[in-house]
């Protein structure tokens, strides 16, 4: 990889994360980074793009794919969150770190996240900047990547029309995909940035699973599953839900009568 274009990505982060964190101080909101997570993965994948003299069709298709997927999901979370107040998440490292949070705040939460997003992007940056020929790992790679696409924003499109109808306020979907998933949209994340490191699987870059495994471990236990199953299991009926459901990968969970 060149060094040159890795460290150009990392600069181009840290600068965007500046921008949005310069942004937070005037919402008063600094849940605003989650809109700018995704759209760290288009910075990474154009920078990278156009340092190459001759991109190869890989670069191309991969590009093309982290686009659309960055870009629906950082819609998808600004349409979601606009008009209404900060994550209660933010809201308690908010008071943690308080005093001076609005200064702290740009290494806690944007230049951190800057940082992570910079390692995961390795498999994006390995792919686009390989030139050999397209394989079996790239047909995988697409094919994970739809998969994944299809679990992720049909389940964040539920789960928005869910939660649009005033009937539904203190209710759990448990239609759709997510009768098949407590977390359907996470799932189909997770698959996703498999498909991202099998890209880079194709051109030879096996230390790029590291990637896909930190994700993995985000959505699993850090900022996905575990952590919003916290707050999701006080609603009624979500004990239930758990009990019927699966947690992450889709499946026909366990029947009620044989409970």
């Amino acid at each position: 990889m060149l060094i040159s274009s890795y460290l150009m990505v990392l600069i181009l982060m840290l600068l965007s994360g500046l921008v949005f964190w310069l942004f937070s101080i005037y919402k008063k909101d600094v849940s605003i980074v989650v809109s700018l997570w995704s759209l760290f993965f288009i910075i990474a994948a154009v920078t990278v793009y156009l340092y190459q003299s001759d991109p190869s069709l890989r670069a191309s298709i991969v590009l093309f794919l982290v686009s659309i997927w960055a870009l629906r999901l950082s819609l998808h979370i600004t349409v979601r969150h606009w008009g209404h107040a900060e994550d209660h998440r933010y809201q308690e490292i908010r008071e943690n770190n308080n005093p001076g949070f609005k200064y702290k705040s740009l290494y806690l939460i944007f230049s951190f996240q800057a940082l992570i997003a910079w390692v995961i992007a390795l498999p994006l940056l390995y792919s686009i900047e390989s030139t050999s020929s397209l394989n079996i790992f790239d047909a995988i790679a697409i094919l994970l990547w739809l998969v994944g696409m299809y679990f992720e924003s049909v389940a964040d499109y539920q789960l928005l029309m869910f939660k649009k109808d005033p009937q539904n306020k203190g209710k759990i979907l448990t239609t759709g995909l997510w009768k098949y998933s407590r977390h359907p949209n996470y799932f189909g994340e997770c698959l996703i940035w498999w498909g991202y490191f099998c890209f880079a699987l194709s051109a030879g870059a096996v230390i790029t699973i590291i990637s896909p495994l930190i994700m993995t471990f985000l959505l699993l236990k850090f900022s996905g599953v575990s952590l919003l199953e916290k707050t999701l299991k006080s609603r009624p009926g979500y004990e239930d839900y758990m009990q019927h459901t699966n947690a992450f990968i889709p499946g026909p969970g366990k029947s009620r009568s044989a409970s």
